[in-house]
């Protein structure tokens, strides 16, 4: 039996395993969900699709990185500067 997208959302605690990080260093996983997240964001937005498959790498990010980082990325998105391709 499968799970759905939206329960697996519903029904998600932490970030699972992903298997091109195995370490226990996150910083990378942190930062490509980071990347994935708005990246879906962008490319169903323009679509004018749902953005709620995006959730999943929101909640990811969310606990792997460290809020100052996902500040600071924000704010550099803002101004044009943040150093990842979206």
């Amino acid at each position: 039996m499968s799970d759905t997208i939206e329960e697996k959302i519903k029904n998600y605690r932490t970030a699972p395993f992903d298997a091109r990080f195995p370490n226990t260093n996150q910083t990378r996983n942190c930062f490509q969900n980071y990347l994935d997240f708005h990246r879906c964001n962008k490319a169903l937005s323009a679509k004018d699709q749902d953005v709620a498959p995006c959730d999943w790498y929101q909640r990811v990010y969310k606990s792997l990185c460290p809020m100052g980082w996902v500040s600071k990325w924000d704010d550099q998105i803002e101004n044009g500067s943040f150093p990842g391709k979206i």
